[in-house]
């Protein structure tokens, strides 16, 4: 009886081993608890967003995921840790445009390659940016804004949370020959906070962060950046409208890994968040903070990716910034 049992483990044993050798590395992942990591402090756009599927992706992917902020050198500080992580993918970055394409075309001098040191995984969201200003600024439209500005060249404060928005703030002190001062914050949460209590005057900033603080009254929205209203600012116009013709920014955000991933785990995420972004209620969960759910291919987000760094360092050159 003894030796029957004996061989009849033995021979389970040698099936699971041969089950196991024929199984692709990919097929094993995850192995562990993930991290992902957030560049900026919690409160803004991206943090909102990295919360918004932390619980489904873990659920899916049956392993806790641990949502990190990582706030500093706008963005740079996470960004590093994870392109010099292990490449397994149970560390991921979630960052916007703001750090993974304005960062690189105004940073010549960062720890690491964009194109080169990651995989981009997948498009998660797209987010309009809205201009909103103090209640005590004396403005309630575009025109009016740019007239204020342009009569007190440089005594306006704008809060920038990154180098997304001190872009986007570059591109429209271009298109409308004004001049602000900029003020450098950690992230969207430290900057709405900062704008309430009158220590800036105005802030681009994603819907996602600052709905709720238009819909309060404590900030007033002047305009929303993209081409068509945000759906959840349908009486703010846009900047194109309200004359700045051809005006049209938004803020993408996506998911990284480290660039020797193995494939099949950047494929494997990219189908979790495809499936994930693609049912009702993660839509409506996006929706309800001005966000828009946008899966795709890891290739096309790539591509994104490279071609969006050279539209920024365009702005860079016009706006005759000097690169570190």
């Amino acid at each position: 009886m003894r030796q029957r049992r004996r061989a009849m483990m033995t021979g389970a044993l040698l099936v699971a081993g041969f089950l196991t050798a024929g199984q692709a590395p990919g097929q094993a992942y995850p192995s562990r608890p993930l991290r992902m990591l957030v560049p900026f402090a919690p409160g803004g756009n991206v943090d909102i967003t990295a919360r918004a599927i932390s619980g489904d992706m873990a659920a899916v992917l049956g392993r806790p995921l641990v949502v990190e902020n990582r706030p500093g050198a706008g963005g740079m500080i996470a960004a590093e840790l994870v392109a010099k992580s292990p490449p397994d993918g149970h560390t991921l970055l979630i960052a916007s445009t703001g750090v993974m394409t304005n960062l690189p075309a105004l940073n010549r001098n960062l720890p690491y390659d964009v194109v080169r040191d990651f995989a981009a995984v997948s498009r998660v969201a797209i987010v309009p940016l809205v201009l909103i200003v103090h209640p005590s600024v004396p403005a309630t439209t575009t025109r009016q804004f740019i007239a204020l500005a342009r009569s007190k060249p440089g005594r306006l404060l704008i809060a920038s949370s990154g180098a997304g928005t001190n872009l986007f703030a570059e591109q429209l002190m271009i298109s409308t020959g004004s001049r602000l001062t900029t003020v450098a914050y950690k992230g969207s949460g430290p900057a709405l906070i900062d704008l309430v209590a009158g220590h800036v005057d105005c802030y681009l900033d994603q819907v996602t962060s600052s709905l709720g603080y238009v819909r309060s009254g404590r900030v007033r929205a002047i305009a929303v950046t993209t081409a068509t209203r945000a759906a959840r600012l349908p009486d703010v116009p846009t900047l194109a409208e309200s004359g700045v013709p051809g005006y049209d920014a938004s803020t993408v955000t996506g998911i990284f890994v480290p660039a020797a991933t193995p494939r099949e785990v950047v494929a494997r995420l990219n189908d979790v968040l495809s499936g994930l972004l693609k049912t009702p209620a993660i839509r409506e969960r996006f929706a309800t903070v001005g966000a828009e759910a946008a899966p795709g291919s890891s290739s096309d987000f790539a591509a994104f990716i490279r071609n969006d760094i050279e539209r920024w360092k365009s702005v860079v050159r016009q706006a005759g910034i000097q690169l570190q």
